[in-house]
């Protein structure tokens, strides 16, 4: 049986990126005088790329800007991103040791995220992580964005895979159900940015440290034979 294509979410699944992200959206705020967002409360803003997470943080204040507001936010958003993308953003424990165990038994890596593909690109390559991957693609490389499962399919076949042998890894419900629609299964880690327990959206497993994954990819492979 040909070995399964690993796609990964970013950030909460791969990189730690709520430091840099959270940073950017408070300087963001503070330009349009608007108060901080407390740090454990802007972790679950994370997940749909930048713009959702503004308008999030603001619905959350409840507050409304014009769109015109919001467009300046946004590009302020992605300036001072950009130049702060890996400050302080880091791998989760065990990644590294887990891609290169995973690449080296064969599989084919690819990430499936709703970042910006250049953003996600500019990140990876900071934290040296982007050559491991034969795709990159993100919201704009499309033009659709999880959970529409074309963008994970699409992901696929660019990385060479074939979504018959394939395995979806995330952090969130957003996720689970991209995979769900694409028929993927999908491994679910418990330490990324869902508001709820990723437990209570039904993965196909759960872990909670990368040095389970290669295990729990044979397990997910079992179980689809």
């Amino acid at each position: 049986m040909a070995l399964p294509t690993l796609v990964f979410d970013l950030d909460g699944t791969l990189i730690d990126t709520a430091p840099d992200l959270i940073d950017t959206l408070n300087v963001v705020f503070a330009r349009e005088g608007m108060p901080a967002v407390p740090y454990e409360a802007a972790r679950n803003l994370i997940g749909g790329g930048a713009r959702a997470m503004i308008v999030r943080g603001i619905e959350a204040e409840g507050r409304t800007v014009p769109p015109d507001t919001l467009d300046r936010m946004f590009a302020d958003f992605l300036k001072y991103y950009s130049a702060h993308i890996a400050d302080r953003s880091r791998p989760f424990p065990g990644l590294v040791d887990a891609l290169d165990a995973l690449a080296a038994h064969g599989h084919r890596l690819a990430v499936c995220t709703n970042k910006l593909e250049n953003l996600s690109l500019l990140l990876l390559k900071a934290l040296d992580l982007a050559p491991r991957f034969a795709a990159i693609c993100g919201q704009d490389t499309f033009g659709v964005q999880k959970p529409d499962p074309e963008i994970l399919r699409r992901t696929i076949a660019v990385a060479g895979g074939d979504p018959r042998h394939a395995i979806m890894i995330g952090d969130s419900q957003t996720d689970i159900l991209t995979a769900r629609a694409a028929g993927i299964p999908v491994i679910a880690v418990d330490f990324g940015y869902s508001e709820r327990p990723v437990s209570e959206f039904g993965p196909d497993r759960v872990i909670g440290h990368y040095a389970q994954l290669p295990q729990t990819i044979d397990a997910v492979v079992t179980d689809r034979r």
